[in-house]
């Protein structure tokens, strides 16, 4: 080994595959996140009424794809959405929905739908339970007080149980984030995609490092992975609705 000082940044400046990938992961984050958060918090309003009964066993069913690892859950859609034997193809020839089958893989957006349902159906159990636990601690006598004053389910929904889950809501957008733009595993089980689509920061950092032994430009990569991840963090505090409630 010799010292190259900073031509591996230079490299990296250079380097078209890297800012690829961090559009990879942007994408592949945007496509999990707004689907996540929706069902999570549509499943939580739904599992805090009183009249649903067992309540707390939805709540493992739901939580149970985030205890299985993420390569796990790889191999599993990439089994599913396989273009010959895959059971999605299956099921759609079955219905007559397709007429011959899909090459999900082979496809750039496809691809990165596919990398994002993964990390969606991963992730939305953990974000409920975070949800139920927000929606526990608003005090009960707000509810009343509203259901006195004649406001309607959605009213109460609008007026008191989001405006009281903020913090919540702020705590899942950062931690989603900072998880999201680190997405690995997945996307290496189901492979980069047509044209490297579905290659993220962190799988590019893995090839150079341990597919290619090129540790120094790898270790380069996770230095401008760790900068992508700070950045959008401080995006994600300059919300005004976070930053008002960090001066709170």
């Amino acid at each position: 080994p010799s010292f190259v000082g900073l031509a591996n940044y230079e490299r990296l400046i250079g380097d078209t595959l890297f800012f690829k990938s961090i559009g990879n992961t942007l994408i592949i984050w945007i496509f999990s996140i707004i689907p996540q958060l929706a069902i999570a918090l549509t499943l939580a309003l739904i599992l805090h009424e009183k009249f649903i009964k067992g309540r707390h066993l939805f709540h493992a069913i739901f939580y149970f794809p985030n205890i299985i690892t993420p390569i796990t859950l790889g191999v599993m859609f990439a089994l599913m959405f396989d273009w010959q034997t895959g059971s999605v193809n299956k099921l759609l020839l079955a219905l007559g929905l397709a007429e011959e089958p899909i090459y999900w893989f082979n496809d750039v957006w496809l691809s990165r739908i596919i990398v994002a349902g993964v990390m969606m159906f991963q992730n939305f159990g953990f974000n409920m339970l975070v949800f139920l636990a927000g929606l526990q601690a608003i005090p009960h006598d707000l509810y009343e007080a509203a259901e006195i004053d004649g406001a309607s389910k959605f009213q109460t929904a609008i007026r008191i149980t989001l405006p009281l889950m903020r913090p919540v809501l702020i705590f899942t957008l950062i931690t989603s984030v900072i998880g999201g733009l680190q997405i690995f595993d997945a996307p290496l089980m189901i492979g980069k995609g047509p044209d490297n689509s579905t290659l993220t920061m962190i799988m590019n950092l893995y090839e150079a490092a341990f597919v290619r032994y090129d540790y120094g430009y790898g270790a380069t990569i996770a230095y401008g992975a760790f900068v992508v991840i700070a950045i959008a963090t401080v995006i994600t505090f300059l919300i005004p609705g976070v930053r008002k409630k960090k001066e709170d």
